[in-house]
């Protein structure tokens, strides 16, 4: 692996399985009633999250402290950032104290980059801007694994506000990588205008997809980026590319329901649906913890994990 994680595509074939193989290693010690290994004692990882999140700050505090590092959580709000300091300063100053890892968040697409030039130590993008989420769509490749097994041939529908979502475009890049066939289902106004370079198809019709579809990712419509009417009306939106019980009666029976979360209940997903036993989407937030506590292994250098898990 590349000593840093800032996009999907910087993960060939062989990084993303051994990733997601090491991650079913580490899913074991979720089991045990010590959820702890000692294997990155001693290193420092420093979450740097400029914008708010439960699920991914959260989740990497916790994989970080089962791996026994020493972990600094530090939010923009109620910082030198409030009165200004520019994210080079705060790199500096994080590089000063000697952090091993970064993992960052941030407002801006390719500030992950940008600091990558500024420390020594690895870089882990937790989502910059609608840019990019690769540990995201790893955990989403993890559990869709667990539950499909082999993802080669796999068709994974990715429904919703593609425009301005990170998860899709680590997702698309990630499954084409792992062999799955990625379809994305939007109206057009949701769609980024370089879709046609990613490697991928489109459809705007939801209906016509779902039958063969393996997988149905649904997407949270992120209301808050939106300067603009991007739909006529949120029932209009929920009538064509809403998941309710009536197009989940077209998939096939054992394909599953995702949602990266936080979701909008009732919009681009039903509460039912969201809660049925075809949704992974509980099981996505536990697997999150396993395969972030497999990249900081994997990019921190941690010992060998036979001996460990034993």
């Amino acid at each position: 692996m590349k000593r840093h994680l800032i996009s999907a595509a910087d993960l060939s074939r062989d990084d993303a399985l051994l990733i997601l193989d090491t991650a079913d290693e580490l899913a074991k010690i979720s089991e045990r009633s010590i959820k702890k290994l000692p294997t990155l004692r001693g290193r420092t990882v420093v979450n740097l999250f400029f914008e708010d999140s439960t699920r991914t700050r959260i989740s990497f505090e916790a994989a970080a402290k089962r791996l026994s590092a020493d972990v600094i959580n530090f939010s923009a709000k109620g910082s030198s950032v409030s009165k200004g300091e520019s994210l080079k300063d705060t790199a500096l100053t994080l590089e000063a104290m000697g952090a091993d890892a970064v993992v960052i968040r941030h407002g801006a697409s390719g500030a992950p980059h940008r600091l990558a030039n500024w420390v020594r130590g690895s870089v882990v993008n937790a989502g910059d801007g609608t840019h990019e989420h690769p540990t995201q769509a790893l955990l989403d490749a993890f559990t869709m694994r667990r539950r499909l097994g082999s993802l080669d041939g796999r068709k994974v529908t990715i429904v919703g506000d593609v425009l301005h979502s990170r998860v899709a475009r680590s997702n698309v890049l990630l499954l084409a990588t792992l062999g799955a066939e990625v379809t994305l289902v939007a109206p057009p106004t949701l769609l980024p205008v370089t879709v046609d370079s990613w490697p991928c198809e489109v459809s705007y019709d939801l209906d016509a997809v779902l039958p063969k579809s393996d997988v149905v990712m649904m997407l949270r419509v992120q209301r808050e980026r939106m300067n603009a009417a991007f739909f006529p009306t949120e029932r209009e939106y929920s009538r064509r590319y809403g998941l309710d019980r009536e197009r989940v009666a077209k998939l096939h029976d054992d394909a599953v329901v995702m949602h990266p979360g936080p979701m909008n209940r009732g919009m681009e997903i039903a509460a039912e649906v969201a809660d049925s036993p075809r949704s992974t989407i509980v099981e996505q937030v536990a697997n999150g913890v396993t395969t972030r506590m497999a990249v900081l292994y994997l990019l921190l250098g941690g010992a060998d994990l036979g001996g460990e898990i034993q």
